[in-house]
């Protein structure tokens, strides 16, 4: 795990997470920017959940609340966690049906891109998808999977999360639409994925994605398409670690992105 700026806040005795006027500030700043982003280019099943769990514009939800709406419909619940856990943790986590959130918020200077997932990203970009069942069916599957597996074959997941989870997108009857989290909760990613002559999208093929390298730190050059949320259930239906031993033999496709620069020591 990498260092981090950032620590995840406490409940306190009232079992209550007390956030400054600063943090529910930046938390007002973001949810606003951002739902004007998503408007028309988010998928319908992200903008009923966000429906669901009517989410405070005025301020940082307590997790309390998001369970009370993620329980009953799909089993899932979210879990404070510290801002950076191990993958074991992570896999854990998914496995229960439980989804990590860490209970801090970016800083003003980082407003529009952080590598750690903070509270916005993970309530946010995710949680509205974990009310429907093929999105919390596919993140189960994959925790339980995550969890058994070698760290070898985790590298091969983890491209599975990336171009699902994070970056998924969905071609819809109505046009190309967002269900991935780390588009969902990014402006520029939103603006880039939608305007941009720069990305290439690729049909989703599951061989493919466990093939494609990717950097978390540039805007990314490989979206992978699906034709449907309810996709998700046949995704989680294969067997994916077949799949993942059938990359693994073919080996992976050259980047389509430069070297990250290695800064002076």
């Amino acid at each position: 795990m990498k260092a981090t700026q950032y620590v995840a806040r406490q409940a306190g005795p009232d079992g209550i997470i007390h956030y400054s006027a600063e943090e529910d500030a930046i938390w007002q700043t973001l949810i606003e920017r951002q739902l004007a982003c998503v408007a028309g280019r988010a998928c319908d099943e992200y903008m009923a959940g966000l429906t669901r769990l009517q989410l405070p514009r005025e301020g940082i939800p307590q997790l309390g609340d998001i369970n009370r709406v993620l329980e009953p419909a799909t089993g899932w619940r979210v879990s404070r966690v510290p801002a950076l856990i191990s993958f074991d943790h992570f896999f854990e986590l998914l496995a229960d049906r439980r989804f990590p959130v860490a209970t801090f918020i970016r800083s003003r200077q980082e407003l529009d891109y952080l590598q750690e997932p903070d509270i916005f990203h993970e309530i946010f970009g995710h949680c509205p998808l974990l009310t429907n069942p093929a999105f919390a069916r596919f993140t189960h599957t994959y925790g339980r999977l995550g969890l058994a597996a070698n760290p070898q074959d985790r590298i091969f997941l983890a491209r599975l999360y990336w171009f699902t989870v994070e970056f998924g997108l969905l071609d819809t009857p109505t046009g190309r639409r967002i269900y991935g989290g780390g588009i969902l909760s990014s402006p520029g990613e939103t603006h880039y994925a939608f305007e941009s002559p720069k990305p290439e999208f690729r049909p989703f093929n599951i061989l493919d994605v466990l093939r494609t390298p990717y950097r978390i730190d540039i805007m990314q050059p490989i979206y992978y398409v699906l034709d449907s949320i309810d996709d998700l259930f046949h995704i989680a239906e294969m067997d994916i670690m077949a799949k993942v031993n059938e990359a693994k033999a073919l080996g992976l496709f050259a980047p389509t992105f430069p070297p990250k620069q290695q800064q002076a020591s």
